[in-house]
């Protein structure tokens, strides 16, 4: 048998570009070029050779020269991490058109430490020439290179006149008898809304002389935006039924319906008040069952942490407050 040759392995020996005009992420992948600039940190800048320079694309706050002054990068949006100037690294970046990076304190109840962000020098509302108010002459910036065929441009100073917007409109309801419940309806209007209650069936403008009714209104959580409450205390089987938000201003009206269920403690066993972690808030459900039946699991998105159970006799799949869902089938 002739001898075999010994394997002979060959090095493939990749030269990198000059360290100015290595390629970068073209988008706007701020995390990822970070970590890029750190790996380089050490090879200097090195010969600015520009016509070896990446043209980057999808850059919504506008371009910025790179840490060496050399190449064209994708600056840093609004609300993103950023370099301090002046920066003795350039790690996250600097911040785009009409933004500055800023210490932004952030929640030291929830843990959060300071971190450095981009936000706009400018922060008063501005009208688009689409028709939508924009938080900021950035946002407006924004939206205008997101969308280059729109010729989107400034209006005017100030925001749109716009009918009423429900953002967060009431849910449905299930309660027994003697419990409280409180509809909530959250409006954005420019000239501001005014927010009435109304019960199907009925003319009477909510609370009327009921006493075991009240209604509250305050302005927020945004600009330009008014937030109403309906609350019903000690329910009656009488306040079942459909409410409505009602929402108007000069330009128009718009509302958004919520339906109460009152169920009788004495043929639903009421089970004590579950709460459970749905980011980025906790939400209570209220469950019941029958004493007399035989009970299978419900399903709820996202999973809570404890055996839900199903209702005899009921079937509903309503969305709650700040995304969970729970589906309750029927037993027949």
């Amino acid at each position: 048998m002739p001898k075999m040759s010994p394997p002979i392995l060959l090095l493939l020996l990749l030269l990198p570009p000059p360290a100015r005009a290595r390629p970068r992420p073209a988008g706007p992948d701020y995390l990822r070029r970070g970590w890029q600039r750190l790996l380089e940190e050490g090879e200097g800048c090195g010969q600015c050779q520009p016509e070896r320079c990446p043209a980057p694309r999808g850059c919504l706050a506008g371009r910025v020269r790179d840490g060496c002054g050399c190449c064209w990068e994708c600056a840093n949006l609004e609300a993103q991490l950023c370099d301090l100037e002046p920066a003795s690294s350039h790690f996250y970046g600097r911040c785009g058109d009409g933004l500055e990076c800023r210490l932004d304190a952030g929640d030291p109840r929830r843990g959060e430490a300071p971190e450095p962000r981009c936000q706009c020098r400018q922060a008063s509302p501005l009208c688009g020439s689409d028709g939508r108010t924009y938080p900021h002459r950035c946002r407006l910036q924004e939206a205008a290179r997101a969308r280059p065929g729109a010729n989107l441009s400034l209006a005017h100073a100030g925001p749109c006149e716009a009918a009423p917007q429900i953002m967060s409109p009431p849910y449905d309801i299930w309660n027994v008898t003697g419990q409280d419940v409180i509809f909530g309806c959250e409006v954005f209007a420019y000239p501001m809304a005014s927010i009435e209650w109304r019960k199907d069936g009925s003319e009477i403008l909510l609370p009327g002389d009921d006493p075991h009714i009240s209604v509250q209104f305050r302005g927020g959580p945004q600009q330009f935006e008014v937030t109403g409450w309906l609350q019903i205390q000690a329910l009656r089987a009488s306040d079942e039924g459909t409410y409505r938000c009602l929402a108007r201003n000069a330009l128009g009206q718009v509302e958004a319906p919520a339906s109460l269920t009152v169920l009788s403690p004495g043929k639903y066993g009421l089970l004590p008040w579950i709460q459970f972690q749905a980011s980025p808030a906790c939400c209570a459900l209220l469950l019941f069952a029958s004493q007399h039946a035989s009970f299978l699991p419900a399903t709820a998105s996202p999973t809570p942490p404890y055996p839900a159970l199903q209702a005899p006799e009921l079937s509903c799949s309503s969305p709650l407050p700040y995304g969970p869902t729970l589906h309750f089938l029927a037993l027949l």
